[in-house]
């Protein structure tokens, strides 16, 4: 199928890409089986299956505690005996 080219469907794309750390393209993808398994059509559904994963994933990355930004922030905080290590070429 070719890429909608509907401005409000992209920015709702782009804004669940970025909320679940993923690529625009794989937002779409993810939109579009969602479309599928529903039976939607017509890009006015679309946009609202778009809003309501957009919607569910800022719910879950609000109130989940493994979010990917804090497991980020976890991996990068450096232990106490690791703060003055050096590595040498």
């Amino acid at each position: 199928m070719a890429g909608i080219k509907e401005h409000d469907y992209l920015k709702i794309c782009a804004a669940l890409a970025s909320c679940l750390s993923i690529s625009i393209a794989a937002a779409g993808k993810k939109i579009d089986l969602e479309a599928a398994k529903q039976g939607a059509r017509d890009l006015s559904s679309r946009k609202e299956i778009a809003e309501a994963m957009l919607k569910e994933a800022r719910e879950l990355s609000v109130s989940d505690e493994s979010s990917t930004t804090r497991q980020l922030d976890n991996l990068l905080e450096a232990l106490a005996e690791e703060e003055n290590f050096l590595v040498e070429d």
